[in-house]
Order: C-alpha cells, then structure tokens, then sequence
C-alpha cells in the first residue's frame, strides 16, 4: 500500500491529535486481511507517525541471533536488518529479550551499529510486538541522522506497537479459522470420496485418514488434499 493512502492520518502537537491519529491508524490496520498485509501497512504507517522515522520494518528475531525480515518500507531497511544478523550487532538487539523498546542514538559510534551506518542509517528505535519464549517480533524505526528518535517518539511508539499488536493478533486468529474451515471442508470432501470409494460409512473413512496420516507421517489434511486432487483428476 502506497503512502500516499495513509493522507488521512492527522499531523498532531498535543494529545488530542495524537489519539485522532492512532483512532485512524487502528481502523486502518484492522481493515487488513491477514497477518502480512498488517505487517505491511503496519510499518508504512510507522513512519508517519513516529517522529524521526524515515525507514520502518518488522521483524522475527530468534533467540540463536537469526533474524528474519518480514516486512519493510524500502530495501535499504531489509538490507539492515538482514545484515545484523548475529555478531556485531547482538549485544544491541540481545537487549530486546530483556526491554520492549531499544534505542540506538548512533550507529556511527554505538556498539553493534556499524551495519547500519553501512547502509546509511545512524539511528534506530525498536519496539516489541510479540514476546514468544525463543521468538520475538520487533518493529524498528530507522532515520538517516543521529539521534533521531526522543522520549516522544518512543512514548508515540509503544502506544502505536500496542495497536499493531491487537490488529496482528486479531489477523492471525482470523487466518487460523479460516485455515480450520478449509481444513474441516477438505478433510469432509476426502471423507465422502472414501465412503463412496470404499463403501464404508463416515466414521470408518474418518479412521482410514487418520491411520494413513499416522502411518505415513504426514499432516490429516494433506493427505486429505491428496485424496481430493486425485479425484478431481479422473
């Protein structure tokens, strides 16, 4: 989604313009679909309202140092994160196991920002948005100059991160009841393909799919796809 679909959030000085803005920010992220669509509009939004933010992304961190990017405003952004991985820059990002936010003021001079300056960025505000015991979720801010982001940006921040995390959440729950129904819907097709197959009734066609997935190690609805696919090509 383009930046410029976000015109509509409010530019605010005080409190009342920033809950309008955060008001229009939610209803924009709970219009999403799914979990990556909310990542994307997630990290576009984040830099119109996160004073000093040029850059945003999100992204999985593992609790071995690897870290994966999920979602990002720009190249340069992936390019960052994709290049911290690990030594140098873990003493930094090892504190977001400890801190829901992290500040770096200068990757210039700061342990663990060389990768950053690399690529042009000297300041970084990263903020948790999910807490799993060996993952975390984390959306950075990144600007091209030093010390960037202030006590407002990170007060901003982690009000916005709280909004993300409930349109994530509410995404990813969405996704799994769909994923459930198209689950039960194929597992069903299988089953009547097996009754009619086989001449057995439902709950012995429900076993049959249940031996073979135990049997051959494979997920029930896979082998449910299986059996459905092969019939649709005879």
């Amino acid at each position: 989604m383009p930046a410029s679909d976000f015109s509509d959030l409010p530019h605010f000085r005080g409190d009342i313009e920033l809950a309008e803005a955060l008001t229009v920010a939610a209803r924009q992220l709970h219009d999403t679909q799914t979990p990556d669509s909310t990542m994307q509009v997630a990290v576009r939004l984040a830099v119109r309202l996160l004073p000093g933010a040029e850059h945003a992304g999100i992204s999985v961190m593992e609790r071995d140092g690897h870290r994966r990017c999920v979602a990002w405003t720009d190249e340069v952004v992936r390019t960052a994160e994709e290049s911290g991985d690990g030594p140098p820059q873990a003493s930094y990002w090892d504190q977001l196991w400890q801190a829901p936010v992290v500040r770096l003021t200068d990757g210039e001079t700061e342990d663990g920002g060389r990768p950053l300056a690399d690529v042009g960025l000297r300041s970084a505000l990263a903020l948790r948005l999910r807490a799993e015991k060996r993952r975390l979720t984390v959306l950075t801010a990144y600007a091209a100059k030093p010390r960037a982001f202030d006590a407002d940006a990170t007060r901003i921040g982690r009000l916005y991160t709280a909004h993300v995390s409930l349109a994530l959440d509410s995404a990813t729950v969405r996704e799994q009841l769909t994923e459930a129904m198209r689950t039960r819907d194929l597992i069903g097709q299988a089953t009547g393909i097996l009754m009619e197959r086989r001449d057995i009734d439902a709950a012995e066609a429900f076993d049959s799919l249940v031996r073979t997935s135990q049997r051959e190690n494979v997920k029930l609805r896979d082998i449910a796809r299986r059996i459905v696919d092969t019939k649709r090509a005879t």
